[in-house]
């Protein structure tokens, strides 16, 4: 299935790779916004439903209806006011309608899709590595800027994401499937025991069941093996970017801040470098 993509020249590969993924982050804007308020939405009619009362989110809404349009006017986004990035560019950062500015991080995670999944068909060439490897850097994108939102990562992605990296794995695309089925609860019960012993001592919670799974899925992609190198970088940025927070007053020191975005950067990290994981595990061992 891959023959055609093997004939292209390295160049064009990666530049339509590259272009592929301007498009897809386009659309993961739509799923940023939409996927969490389709979850309120469900779980408010759902609720509605068990009291016998009316539906308040009667009207159709998913990432396909209703159409984009300007939250500040209802301006309805045309084909040519959505093209990734240039739109932005043409209009100047604001809405045609109304003149409200947009958001600077809509061509920004546009950019970041393109470049992502140019270096992705870089690293591994056209093979079965690239093409589930853009899939996963996409997922991961989108869960970053949800968890950054809203402190939620959706079982909609996250599991998703582990039964993709069990299924790539069955013929060994990135391990042999019995390093990916202990990697994947390995890495749900590594989490899961940091969660019990930090709520058993400090008496709350210090992190969510999304953060588990999609450690989850990370070690049903890379393999157990790769779980120490993951908690290693996501724990080291993670309390960085805690610290940096905190004494920069921009954070209480007791309030919570997403830890998925670490966990998704550090499996971005691992998919690009994994070649250095034996330079990083042994961090890990206890000084002698």
């Amino acid at each position: 299935m891959l023959e055609p993509l093997a004939q292209l020249d390295p160049t064009l590969w990666i530049a339509l790779a590259a272009l592929v993924g301007l498009l897809v982050g386009s659309f993961l804007n739509v799923v940023v916004h939409r996927l969490p308020l389709m979850m309120e939405r469900e779980e408010a009619n759902y609720l509605a439903e068990l009291r016998h009362e009316p539906l308040p989110y009667p009207e159709r809404y998913d990432l396909v209806a209703p159409r984009s349009a300007c939250p500040a006017c209802g301006h309805t986004i045309s084909a040519l006011e959505n093209v990734p990035v240039l739109s932005y560019l043409w209009l100047r950062g604001r809405c045609r309608g109304c003149g409200t500015p947009i958001s600077s991080r809509y061509p920004l995670l546009e950019l970041a899709s393109a470049v992502l999944t140019g270096l992705v068909a870089w690293h591994f060439g056209p093979s079965w590595q690239a093409l589930g490897g853009i899939v996963l850097v996409w997922t991961l994108l989108a869960l970053t800027l949800i968890d950054a939102d809203t402190q939620l990562l959706p079982d909609q992605l996250t599991l998703p994401l582990l039964w993709l990296g069990l299924l790539l794995n069955l013929n060994g695309i990135f391990v042999p499937l019995a390093d990916a089925v202990i990697g994947a609860m390995a890495g749900y019960l590594s989490l899961w025991s940091v969660y019990w012993v930090f709520k058993l001592v400090r008496g709350k919670e210090g992190m969510g069941y999304g953060d588990f799974k999609l450690m989850a899925a990370l070690g049903a992609w890379f393999g157990w093996q790769a779980l120490p190198a993951l908690i290693l970088l996501s724990s080291v940025v993670g309390l960085v970017f805690g610290v940096w927070r905190i004494v920069s007053g921009r954070q209480e020191r007791d309030a919570p801040f997403p830890f998925g975005p670490f966990i998704a950067g550090a499996g971005i990290l691992v998919l690009l470098f994994g070649g250095l994981l034996p330079l990083l595990v042994p961090l890990l061992a206890p000084l002698p």
